[in-house]
């Protein structure tokens, strides 16, 4: 076994993300369904990987009970017909979940423990909201070490506002209706389906359907619509529904291996890891995470932020994106951006959605071969930031015409 392996991203799919709640599609479907589904679609996708050779399973959650919790990368191991021989666990780093699934299991790889392993995250957040049977130590408060809003994610949105008045409410309506109308431009070109793997859904009546495209699009977005929409964090605020991700429910899974084990079987990986780096920042303005955590992979592959050829970024909030770009000097419109939208349009499951950076990224990086360099960010609850950087195997030096 090899020490010091390099670590690819060989396969990444998802389930169709679904509105939270009573009138999403996933209202009467579990979470655990959810990611087992995603599983076994990632596995019949790669028929060349032997189920008994994965070395472990991380699956996360935000809010782990119910059918949601008991060690979910184990007992979703077990439910998608993988060998009792291999072994899971659960991991919680909230809206970075999936992220730390993958940044975990690759320094495993990484380091020569495993040859192959299995990343994602799920999060029904109609049956389990945010902080839902929470109990915060009351330090936090006595001590003043955390404001009471800092957990109220629009608040903390409010207040990248409020830090940077030149990302104005109107440059954060902008950011979001490009959003959905990118999303839309994907699904008409068809590059984010085949991705997607179909779930059966029950219906309140018990009719069975089939749940193939993200339910929460907009594509009819406009600047008039937005600019109507009720501020709900703050009276006269600039955070709306349309410049914020929707509640959803989903799950995301990927297939990471080493060198080694990639040339042994055969493997054509989509991308390989170059750094990642996590950072703290005050929870009260936890949007601004990714900036210091960019700034340390960044930092730790010996690159700038010019050599980014592609952006995927978590689009928590319109501002907080926006906080990144005008950080870094890039433009809100920059084509490196999200080119297939984000999450404003398709939805933010919390632990599910690091990777679904990735499934776009590495789907984005096999039609761009005159990119070398990619980046997945995201902003993560109680003030941390988590950034990937991957290389593009496809890379062939040229220009773009």
């Amino acid at each position: 076994m090899a020490v010091n392996s390099d670590v690819y991203f060989v396969d990444g799919v998802r389930t169709p993300f679904g509105r939270a709640g009573e009138k999403g599609m996933y209202w009467n479907t579990r979470a655990d369904d959810l990611i087992v589904k995603a599983m076994i679609g990632l596995m019949e996708r790669n028929p060349d990987v032997p189920g008994e050779r994965i070395d472990d399973v991380a699956i996360a959650a935000t809010t782990q009970q119910g059918d949601q919790g008991l060690t979910l990368g184990r007992s979703a191991a077990i439910l998608a017909g993988l060998p009792q021989s291999v072994p899971g666990f659960a991991i919680d780093r909230m809206c970075a979940g999936a992220m730390t699934s993958v940044t975990t299991l690759a320094g495993g790889i990484g380091i020569g423990m495993y040859d192959l392993a299995i990343a994602g995250g799920v999060e029904h957040m109609g049956r389990h909201p945010l902080g839902i049977g929470a109990d915060p130590n009351p330090r936090f408060l006595t001590e003043k070490l955390v404001s009471a809003d800092a957990l109220n994610m629009g608040v903390t949105a409010e207040r990248i506002h409020d830090r940077f008045p030149h990302l104005t409410k109107e440059r954060a309506d902008r950011f979001g209706m490009l959003s959905q109308h990118k999303v839309q431009a994907a699904y008409d070109a068809g590059v984010i389906q085949p991705d997607l793997v179909p779930v059966a859904i029950k219906n309140a009546d018990g009719a069975w359907g089939l749940a193939t495209e993200d339910e929460g699009r907009r594509p009819e977005t406009t600047m008039e619509g937005l600019a109507a929409l009720k501020t709900p964090f703050r009276p006269h605020g600039r955070v709306t529904a349309g410049t914020a991700s929707p509640l959803t429910d989903g799950a995301t899974v990927s297939l990471l291996a080493g060198g080694a084990a990639a040339k042994e079987l055969g493997l054509e990986p989509k991308m390989k890891l170059v750094s990642f780096a996590f950072a703290g920042v005050q929870p009260e303005i936890m949007g601004i995470g990714p900036v210091p955590s960019t700034e340390k992979a960044l930092k730790k592959a010996g690159l700038t932020i010019d050599d980014i050829g592609l952006f995927e970024l978590n689009e928590a909030f319109a501002i907080q994106v926006l906080s990144l770009l005008d950080h870094f000097g890039v433009a809100d419109d920059d084509p490196r951006v999200n080119p297939w939208g984000g999450a404003i349009a398709v939805g933010h499951p919390l632990a599910a959605s690091g990777v679904r950076l990735m499934i776009q990224l590495a789907a984005q990086f096999k039609t761009r071969p005159d990119v070398r360099y990619g980046l997945t960010a995201m902003c993560v609850g109680l003030g941390q930031g988590g950034s990937v950087i991957w290389e593009n195997p496809f890379y062939d030096g040229k220009k773009r015409k």
